[in-house]
């Protein structure tokens, strides 16, 4: 089984942050799972144009061939005006449908404010719903209060949810496939 932590942004670092310990979690007790982090920092990815995503070149076909390849995922963005990146969106349009379907997806996200965990709810689930994805119950949000200024999690019940999350995601992807 291979798990892919998205970090779906081009800048920042809490993010990638609150996406590498969810993976941390699993690699440390779920052992038999392979576990990749996809940073789109590191990448250079097209636009979408709306062609096949079998067309594409270079760093954007690296993308769409290794989210499409992936078992199951942590996703996970900032929350920039009240919405999810322009990054991520894209990444969402680049890949085929089908290749998200009846996967497991759990979701990180980081914000400013407490209230932006509602795009967990508003915009990543249904998204989610519109590729056929299981999403797990539970969901990660850490607001700038969670860190400390080396960008570390200090903030106790954001590192609960984190174990929670890592369990669920793993839980559902072992029971959706058996």
């Amino acid at each position: 089984m291979k798990l892919l932590g998205i970090s779906g942004t081009i800048t920042g670092s809490k993010t990638v942050v609150v996406v590498n310990k969810v993976l941390e979690k699993i690699q440390a007790d779920y052992p038999e799972i392979e576990v990749e982090l996809l940073d789109l920092k590191k990448f250079d990815v097209q636009f979408c144009d709306g062609r096949d995503p079998s067309t594409y070149t270079g760093d954007t076909k690296k993308v769409i061939d290794l989210v499409s390849s992936a078992d199951f995922y942590i996703i996970g963005t900032p929350i920039f005006q009240g919405s999810i990146t322009g990054a991520l969106k894209n990444l969402f349009d680049l890949v085929h449908p089908q290749a998200l379907r009846n996967k497991v997806m759990g979701f990180v996200a980081t914000g400013g404010t407490y209230q932006h965990y509602l795009v967990v709810e508003n915009q990543l689930k249904p998204i989610a719903g519109y590729f056929r994805a299981f999403v797990a119950p539970g969901y990660v949000y850490a607001q700038n209060d969670h860190f400390n200024k080396q960008n570390e999690i200090i903030d106790a019940e954001v590192l609960e949810r984190i174990h929670n999350l890592a369990d669920e995601v793993v839980m559902m992807q072992k029971a959706l496939k058996v």
